[in-house]
């Protein structure tokens, strides 16, 4: 059975989209989700789930729009896609917590990077539905413009990296 790892957007950051994680892990569970995990407060969930991707990422949507008035954003990777994303990580000098992987539901468009604004020397790259940033500064007071972020939702690497070895994990070991 595959093993998914929904990543919600703005659930617990700034006091907006409040859900506690044993809620979002009860949801999980009465949509027929096995062997749910829940990762931090920033709504991180993995699961595994016999439905396609596609009825698992409609089922999370419409159960979150219930309870919480309208759907927060889920965006779903399979354990192999999540994988890799962290093999594929640039920027190889650059701290774990200092580079956000973005994830989003398609592909940015090929023109994205165009509309690219760095002043504080932060490095871009677009891989796939990721766009990988480092901040050399941290991303806390950066200046950073993208128009292409705003539909995707971020994770530091190493919460990525946490995500994919817990979703090995589930699935059994296999990395």
């Amino acid at each position: 059975m595959p093993v998914y790892v929904a990543l919600l957007r703005a659930i617990n950051v700034g006091g907006t989209g409040t859900l506690p994680m044993a809620e979002l892990k009860a949801i999980c569970e009465s949509l027929g989700f096995t062997d749910v995990k829940t990762y931090i407060q920033s709504g991180n969930v993995l699961f595994r789930s016999e439905l396609s991707e596609a009825k698992v990422q409609k089922g999370l949507e419409d159960a979150l729009a219930e309870r919480m008035g309208k759907a927060p954003g889920v965006i779903l990777r399979d354990r192999g896609e999540l994988q890799r994303v962290v093999n594929e990580a640039p920027f190889a000098n650059a701290k774990p917590n200092f580079l956000l992987v973005t994830f989003l539901p398609e592909p940015p468009p090929a023109d994205a990077l165009d509309k690219l604004v760095a002043p504080d020397g932060e490095e871009v790259q677009i891989s796939g539905r990721e766009i990988y940033i480092h901040f050399p500064n941290g991303s806390g007071k950066s200046k950073l413009k993208l128009p292409a972020l705003k539909r995707g939702t971020a994770r530091n690497l190493n919460t990525v990296r946490k995500l994919a070895e817990l979703a090995a994990e589930l699935e059994g070991g296999r990395a």
